[in-house]
């Protein structure tokens, strides 16, 4: 796998790493809330070699920076943003996009405001309005006053069915380390964004050819959030995966395979 590089070193920096050959069309991976880039490892050997695939930590997570002042929060412009600051930096023009969770609702945010640079668009286990405002402003409080240990203790359950956590402990023992070496500060800022992001009704204007991916066990983002989507986003097309809210990790396969098929 490639190695990490920085884009504009200081309090604003993306972490990102590109895989794959350099003439091949780019795809941009964008990971869950809580977790780094890394989350995206079982679709890299499959994906980097028809794709550059260019992963990226959002801020606040990983190695990116976390901004000048977290106290009031990201907004999902600023998500978005780095997304399209990520592609001018590297001189890329388009790309394909594929988001889980939070990183759905930032591809959604480019499908709206940022058409232009995506090619196409994969949305996964996220939704147009994620959770609500009081639920993310007492998650954010929790871990400034607290720490990350428990929201971390609560992931495993909300990411994973019990059967894959049993089938694979150590990956899933991985990822809920990662989660609790996340930045709470930058953990915070996101929630507050998630608190403030709803695109309910702006999601009607997409035209970017798009693919919905929900997990049938997901207790996080539903089935019924991707219909929502489905119903709302010209054209789209929604499938349903074996897994709950990390599909890409729970059912890899399968996601990596649908990922291929429509992305060509």
């Amino acid at each position: 796998m490639g190695k990490t590089a920085i884009l504009n070193p200081g309090q604003d920096q993306i972490a990102y790493t590109l895989d794959g050959p350099a003439d091949a069309p780019v795809l941009v991976l964008s990971n869950s809330l809580g977790t780094t880039m890394c989350m995206w490892n079982s679709q890299i050997d499959a994906l980097s070699r028809r794709y550059r695939v260019l992963r990226y930590d959002t801020r606040g997570h990983g190695s990116s920076g976390a901004g000048a002042d977290t106290g009031d929060g990201y907004t999902l412009d600023q998500l978005g943003g780095d997304v399209v600051r990520l592609l001018d930096g590297l001189g890329i023009e388009r790309a394909g996009f594929c988001g889980i969770s939070m990183g759905g609702l930032t591809g959604l945010w480019l499908g709206v405001h940022a058409a232009d640079r995506i090619q196409r668009l994969v949305v996964a286990n996220s939704a147009a309005r994620i959770g609500s405002a009081t639920g993310w402003t007492e998650r954010a409080n929790l871990v400034m006053s607290s720490g990350m240990d428990g929201v971390a203790e609560g992931a495993r359950g909300r990411w994973f069915t019990d059967a894959f956590c049993r089938r694979s402990p150590a990956l899933t023992d991985v990822l809920i380390d990662e989660l609790r070496l996340c930045p709470p500060a930058g953990y915070a800022a996101c929630c507050l964004a998630l608190a403030a992001a709803d695109l309910r009704d702006d999601i009607r204007a997409i035209r970017v050819p798009t693919l919905l991916i929900a997990g049938r066990h997901d207790p996080v983002t539903t089935v019924a959030d991707g219909e929502f989507m489905r119903e709302r986003i010209a054209g789209s097309r929604l499938a349903v995966v074996d897994g709950s809210h990390l599909s890409n990790v729970e059912d890899a396969d399968n996601f990596t395979g649908l990922l291929r098929t429509f992305l060509g």
